[in-house]
């Protein structure tokens, strides 16, 4: 095992459930850099396997919800998380670079905001979200932390 596995490793085991999730936004945001420099090399198998990778961290996150706490953010996320990775077979198939771009820059988004989420909560904040009840104070976080955003962002029909 590297030293790069082991670290990982004993990071994984360490982290919170809060921790975990930033851990797969950034495991995915690495898989599809990687993606993408292997794609701008003209190495199909090494893109392949990269595109994969983040497929089944994003497969991972998706699962990962829980539908009957999340409520209209959970499934706004689900949503979001197919259309990802349908987008990441896309982009596999079509050999696209924007669309890798697209994909990177929406999980660059979703971590941002898991990290403030995760800021909010180790600070004990007022203004923090109760992730028990998936409510995000608006005085705080704004009228879309209550989903609005996120559905309206899930319900659109992400055709490009």
């Amino acid at each position: 095992m590297s030293w790069h596995q082991a670290y990982l490793e004993s990071r994984v085991l360490a982290a919170d459930p809060l921790d975990l999730i930033s851990l797969l936004y950034q495991g995915a945001l690495d898989a599809v850099h990687d993606a993408r420099k292997h794609l701008a090399d003209g190495d199909i198998a090494a893109r392949s396997r990269a595109i994969s990778r983040t497929s089944d961290i994003v497969t991972e996150l998706d699962v990962s919800l829980n539908h009957a706490i999340g409520g209209s953010i959970s499934r706004g996320l689900a949503e979001l998380y197919q259309y990802i990775k349908m987008r990441l077979l896309e982009a596999n198939f079509r050999q696209d670079d924007k669309i890798l771009a697209e994909v990177q820059s929406l999980l660059v988004t979703l971590g941002e905001a898991w990290k403030a989420i995760h800021r909010a909560t180790e600070a004990n904040n007022p203004g923090a979200p109760n992730l028990a009840t998936g409510q995000f104070p608006t005085e705080v976080w704004g009228e879309a932390a209550q989903g609005d955003r996120l559905q309206s962002l899930a319900g659109h029909s992400w055709n490009a």
